[in-house]
C-alpha cells in the first residue's frame, strides 16, 4: 500500500495518490496531472478512480483531464450534478482498488455534496480518512463558501455538526486525518500548520469536536467571524461541476513570446491586466507604469484570485525568465486561462527600449519612525486578525483582501505609508494604489516584523487564538 500525500504550499492544498497491487486513485488532483500520471506509470499502475471530496470553491480540481487521459472512472459524493460523466455514489458505497477498499461517507456541511472517503487496508482495518473540507487539523471547513442556495450559513453548519457527529468522531483514534488544506486557506479560520494528523488528537485539540459542546455552540463558533469569501470561488465551483479546457491547451495558448511593440499594443487594444510577478525588490526599483505586482513566490495564486477576480480577465505577465509556463499554471490552478502572453525578456527588454517607466517609494522602518513623529499617516493592509492581535498605535485597518472598500480612505495629495507583516502585501497593495492614482503611496520594508525591531509605540499583544 503506498499513500502520498502531494502538498502544494501556495494553495495551501494536498492531493493524494493511493496505491496497490496495480491499481491507483486519486483524490482531489490538482489541475496539472501529468505528475500522477507518470507516478502510476513508474510502478507500472493503471489509475482506475479519481476521487472528488466535493466542488472545490479554491482551486480547479485536475478530475476532468485526468479521466480524459487514463479513462479512470470520476467519483463525487451523493447528491453531486456534474455536466460530464461521472459516479454519483450513495452514502457507504465501496469502491475497490486493489486491496483495498474505500467507502463514501457523506458528510454535508461545508458543501452538500461533500464526502469524506475511509481507506481500509487489506486486512479490512480502518487506516485513514481523506477528510476533504469536512475535517481539518485544528477546525473544520466553513459552510456556504461559494454555493449559494436555499440553506442558510447556519443551516449548514448545523448538517456539519451531525456529519461529525455521526461519520467521523465515532471512527478510531489511530485512524489517520488527511485534509484537503492546511494554514493559509481560507476554508476554514484556524487550520493547522500541520498536514497530517488522527481522529484521537483531533478530538483532543480541535475546538470543533469538543466532546461537550452543543449543536447550538458550535454553529455560533463555526459561523462566527467569517469574512466574505473571495470573489473568483464561485467560478472555480462551476469549472469544477461543468468541465474546463485541458491545461495544455492553456499553456499552449497563453505561453506567447511578446516584443516589446507587441506588448505595448496588447496592452492598449484589449484593456488587459499587467501582471508583474517578478520578487518585490525588483518591481520597486521599476516597473511598467500601471502594472499590478503580485510575485511569483509569495501566496501567488489565492491573491490573483482574490485581488483580479474576474477569471475571464485578459492578463499580460511579466515574469523573470525560465518561468513562464510555471507562471501560466499557477494561474489556471485557479482558473484564469485567459493570459495572452508574456513580456519576452521580462522587464530588462521594456528599459532596452527606452519604454516609460515607474518606480515606488519604499522606506525602512526606522525612517517610518521618524515619520510617525511628524504625524505621517500610515495604514495596516494585513488580515483583521494580524492587526486586531497587535499594530501600531492609532493606525487604521485596510486589508488588502478588501482594498477596494477602503479606497476613499487613503489621502490623495499627503504621503501616507502602507505595511504589512514582511513586506509582500504592501507591495502588491502598493502596486494596486498607484494604478488607481495614487502616486503619494509609500511602502514599509520589511513590514511588521521589521517595525517591532524599532521603537515605534504599538498596542499591547493579543494571542491570536484568543480572538473571535
Amino acid at each position: 500500500m503506498i499513500i502520498e500525500q502531494i502538498y502544494t504550499g501556495c494553495l495551501a492544498q494536498g492531493a493524494y495518490y493511493i496505491e496497490s497491487n496495480g491499481e491507483v486513485a486519486i483524490i482531489d488532483p490538482l489541475r496539472e496531472v501529468q505528475d500522477y500520471i507518470n507516478r502510476a506509470a513508474k510502478n507500472n499502475s493503471k489509475i482506475k478512480y479519481i476521487f472528488e471530496t466535493h466542488f472545490h470553491a479554491d482551486f480547479v480540481s485536475g478530475h476532468v483531464t485526468l479521466a480524459e487521459k487514463t479513462g479512470a472512472k470520476i467519483v463525487f459524493g451523493p447528491t453531486a450534478k456534474t455536466n460530464f460523466d461521472a459516479i454519483i455514489a450513495e452514502d457507504h458505497q465501496v469502491f475497490k482498488v486493489g486491496d483495498l477498499k474505500i467507502t463514501v461517507l457523506h458528510t454535508p456541511g461545508h458543501t452538500m455534496e461533500s464526502s469524506c472517503y475511509l481507506l481500509k487496508d487489506k486486512n479490512g482495518k480502518d487506516h485513514a480518512l481523506f477528510s476533504g473540507d469536512t475535517l481539518f487539523l485544528g477546525d473544520v471547513g466553513r459552510p456556504d463558501l461559494a454555493q449559494k442556495g436555499a440553506l442558510t450559513q447556519e443551516d449548514l453548519a448545523g448538517l456539519l455538526f451531525d456529519s461529525l457527529r455521526n461519520k467521523v468522531m465515532p471512527l478510531a483514534d489511530d485512524v489517520i486525518v488527511y485534509p484537503a488544506h492546511g494554514a493559509g486557506s481560507a476554508c476554514g479560520k484556524n487550520l493547522s500548520k500541520e498536514t497530517v494528523g488522527t481522529i484521537g488528537n483531533q478530538k483532543e485539540t480541535n475546538y470543533a469536536l469538543r466532546a461537550n459542546m452543543t449543536k447550538a455552540e458550535f454553529i455560533k463558533e463555526v459561523t462566527e467571524g467569517l469574512l466574505p469569501p473571495p470573489a473568483y470561488f464561485p467560478l472555480n465551483v462551476q469549472m469544477n461541476r461543468e468541465g474546463y479546457k485541458s491545461i495544455d491547451d492553456v499553456i499552449k495558448n497563453s505561453a506567447k513570446p511578446l516584443s516589446v511593440k507587441e506588448f505595448e499594443f496588447m496592452a492598449n487594444d484589449t484593456n488587459a491586466v499587467i501582471l508583474d510577478v517578478r520578487h518585490q525588490t525588483e518591481f520597486i526599483k521599476g516597473f511598467i507604469p500601471q502594472s499590478i505586482f503580485i510575485g511569483i513566490d509569495g501566496g501567488f495564486a489565492p491573491w490573483v484570485g482574490a485581488l483580479i477576480k474576474d477569471t475571464k480577465q485578459p492578463i499580460l505577465l511579466v515574469v523573470p525568465e525560465g518561468r513562464e509556463e510555471d507562471t501560466i499554471t499557477r494561474l489556471s490552478r485557479v482558473g484564469f486561462d485567459n493570459v495572452l502572453g508574456y513580456l519576452e525578456g521580462s522587464f530588462a527588454s521594456w528599459q532596452n527600449a527606452n519604454k516609460e517607466i515607474d518606480t515606488l517609494r519604499s522606506v525602512s522602518a526606522d525612517v517610518l519612525g521618524d515619520k510617525i513623529k511628524e504625524n505621517a499617516i500610515v495604514f495596516d493592509v494585513r488580515k483583521p486578525g494580524e492587526f486586531e492581535s497587535e499594530h501600531i498605535e492609532n493606525v487604521p485597518s485596510t486589508p488588502l483582501s478588501f482594498l477596494n472598500d477602503h479606497i476613499t480612505e487613503f489621502p490623495k495629495k499627503e504621503d501616507f505609508y502602507v505595511y504589512c507583516g514582511g513586506g509582500y502585501r504592501s507591495v502588491i497593495a502598493s502596486s494596486i494604489l498607484k494604478a488607481r492614482g495614487f502616486h503619494n503611496v509609500i511602502d514599509v520594508a520589511g513590514g511588521y516584523a521589521a517595525i517591532r525591531n524599532t521603537t515605534i509605540k504599538r498596542t499591547a499583544t493579543v494571542c491570536p487564538s484568543t480572538l473571535k
